[in-house]
């Protein structure tokens, strides 16, 4: 993925109007932002800061942001023309737009919330309380599944990894209220200050539900006790890259071997899933820390968790009091945010979470055209030739991983701007007047669309991004990388920029997302996606060995006084960095030589060689201004590097950088030493 740092849809990027209109923004010419560069800094010292400083001061992070970057705008573009087909939706429906405009009618109107408070809510919590027994616990967690509220685990369906013809029941840990295990369990002040402020704010909503403060104080800190069960039992982010860590395929016997005090059956009846007899228990160890955590906490105080996950969930449906502390926590705290979005941005996001196809069905009619694909089309041809010239040249691989890398990469299938068929949402129920309903209809319809894949072939023309996303992903078990039409557009992409500014940006993400099938999780898959060692063990060590420079080298990177990058949690994503930024310029070098070129790109744009604008390309691709908490929490979670490292822990790797910009060996951008997987 281009980027991944996953957050409460409260809080997720938006920008102001202020920033708006004084943000740098590529020239209409060829797509260098020219202004973002600051001479005053030598690009052989520190490139990031002299492509993007010019930027950097321009564009403030808005109050109601935890980070904006060169992206920023673009999201925030989309987000104006997805609001502009949701009111025309709302107020003059069609049979295809009535589904989106009556959510988007139900989501902003804040005064029907206000007025019904948390009445919406009351058969969900009456549920809860209903239950007094231990073997009633299992229809309830399965309601709260349904409805998208995450306890104690996840269930829901995957490729199997060892035949990825064929998707699987899978179950696997979940249940955590704050990001991460490491949140629950890294020692420290800081640690310390955030579990506390976590634990005040659990304590906060169990008052806003009408609980007096003394039994409010005492239900959070039962939540908190219980949560940290749970993440000592998790396993840690880095730990899970590992495929073979979260594959444990055997009969549906051994949930009640893992679980006895849990019934599976009135579950599984309970969710609707259909009769299956394997599974994938992802997190074995995990699901016997909830037995023991089933048997020995009392029943009520498991409702308790259960309540503040469910009220969590609600949150964004409920009164602005909810909400805003919601917002309190998880985006003041958390991420440094200093304001609330708009609802209507927050409402933007909400229906594209739960009617993504629908509403991009609208979007890519105006958004996307044929132009732009033929050109997007030939940018991946380029680079798959490219990648795989250097898999041919590589001297550390030999023939027989070769041969198999080379086909791997040859039937890797490419999707671009949106799906050939689109969802069908018609079984899904939307109602103009229940906001909060609409939120846990459409978790219903997703978590039973997934549960009906078990045991059914896979279904590769399926997309898991709606097409108005500014982002990008490959899939290992498919083979193939998907990019939506949301970014394919400036900044990333104009099909008349000059080809030294498109292989900078968008083909850098292009060779990035193909460096993913051969990324230190990707190689595992073989070209069918199943978990296979296709490595001689040469071979694997000399990757091992090509892998760890990377690793090491990252992990030396501190985005914050106190704080540096996990060189093995990002490894996946700085190799695709890495790899795919080499293979970007390979390939414009490619198209720039042949001779039935059908453009001529100039030596020299603004003063600067086509070399030169490739890499200030993809530098201000990335040029980010972040608070320091969410650079603090992307550090701690996120298997993407934050935005500096992202360009300089690269060039840094390729000559080709110091050559252009003539940098003397030994200068920060071109050291003695370098490290390099593709």
């Amino acid at each position: 993925m281009r980027r991944s740092l996953l957050l409460p849809a409260l809080i997720l990027a938006s920008v102001s109007t202020a920033a708006s209109a004084q943000a740098v923004v590529p020239t209409a010419e060829d797509g260098l932002m020219v202004g973002a560069i600051d001479p005053a800094v030598s690009p052989c010292q520190d490139f990031y800061a002299h492509a993007c400083n010019g930027w950097l001061k321009a564009n403030p992070i808005p109050p109601d942001q935890t980070s904006w970057d060169a992206d920023s705008q673009l999201v925030e573009s989309n987000r104006a023309k997805l609001k502009a087909i949701l009111e025309r939706a709302a107020a003059d429906p069609t049979p295809a737009t009535k589904r989106i405009g009556d959510y988007w009618a139900a989501c902003m109107d804040e005064s029907a919330i206000e007025a019904k408070g948390i009445e919406p809510l009351r058969p969900e919590l009456d549920g809860i309380a209903a239950v007094t027994e231990r073997r009633d616990l299992a229809p309830l967690v399965a309601h709260l599944h349904l409805i998208g509220t995450d306890v104690l685990f996840s269930f829901g369906s995957d490729q199997d990894f060892r035949d990825a013809t064929k998707v699987i029941a899978e179950v696997d840990q979940a249940g955590l209220g704050l990001p991460d295990r490491d949140y629950y369990l890294k020692k420290g002040k800081e640690a310390d200050q955030t579990r506390a402020a976590y634990v005040a704010h659990v304590e906060r909503l169990f008052e806003l539900l009408g609980e007096p403060a003394a039994q409010a104080a005492r239900d959070a800190d039962t939540v908190m006790a219980f949560e940290t069960a749970l993440a000592r039992a998790s396993l840690s982010t880095v730990r899970r890259r590992d495929p073979s860590a979260v594959y444990h395929k055997g009969p549906r016997s051994e949930l009640d071997r893992l679980v006895p005090d849990f019934d599976w059956a009135a579950y599984l009846l309970g969710v609707g899933s259909p009769d299956f007899d394997a599974l994938n228990v992802a997190a074995p160890d995990f699901l016997a820390a909830v037995e023991r955590l089933l048997v020995t906490t009392p029943v009520e105080d498991v409702k308790t968790y259960l309540r503040a996950h469910l009220l969590a969930h609600a949150a964004d449906m409920l009164p602005a009091r909810f909400v805003e502390e919601s917002f309190d926590f998880y985006g003041r705290t958390l991420t440094g945010a200093k304001e609330l979005r708009p609802r209507w941005k927050r409402c933007v996001g909400f229906t594209d979470g739960d009617l993504g196809e629908d509403l991009g069905r609208i979007y890519v009619e105006d958004a996307f055209g044929a132009e732009g694909k033929a050109r997007i089309l030939a940018l991946v041809k380029n680079l798959k030739a490219a990648f795989a010239q250097d898999i041919a040249g590589l001297g550390w691989m030999g023939a027989e991983t070769k041969q198999k890398a080379l086909h791997k990469l040859e039937v890797m299938a490419e999707k671009i701007g949106y799906p050939d068929k689109w969802r069908d949402y018609s079984a899904l129920e939307i109602q103009r007047d229940d906001a909060l309903g609409n939120r846990f209809r459409g978790a219903t319809f997703e978590f039973r669309r997934q549960l009906a894949k078990i045991d059914k072939p896979v279904d590769k023309d399926e997309w898991y991004m709606s097409p108005p996303t500014v982002n990008a992903y490959y899939d290992d078990q498919r083979n193939d990388i998907n990019f939506p039409a949301g970014i394919l557009q400036p900044p990333n992409f104009d099909a008349h920029w000059d080809d030294a500014i498109n292989y900078g940006a968008i083909g850098a993400t292009i060779g990035h997302e193909m460096t993913h099938g051969f990324d230190d999780s990707g190689r595992l898959f073989d070209a069918d996606g199943n978990l296979a060692n296709w490595w001689t063990k040469k071979d694997a060590a000399n990757y091992h060995a090509r892998s760890e420079c990377i690793a090491r080298e990252y992990a030396g990177f501190s985005p914050l006084p106190g704080v540096k990058l996990d060189g093995h949690l990002t490894l996946g994503e700085n190799t695709a960095d890495n790899g795919g930024t080499r293979l970007a310029l390979m390939a414009l070098r490619k198209a720039l030589a042949a001779p039935d070129r059908n453009s001529h790109t100039p030596q020299k744009i603004d003063g600067y060689t086509p070399d030169q604008r490739f890499f200030l390309a993809y530098a201000q691709s990335w040029c980010t201004n972040q608070t320091p908490a969410s650079a603090r929490l992307q550090a701690l979670t996120d298997p993407h590097s934050t935005a500096s490292f992202r360009v300089n822990g690269v060039v840094a790797n390729m000559p080709e950088f110091a050559h252009a910009f003539s940098c003397r060996p030994g200068t920060p951008m071109a050291p003695a030493k370098s490290c390099r997987v593709w």
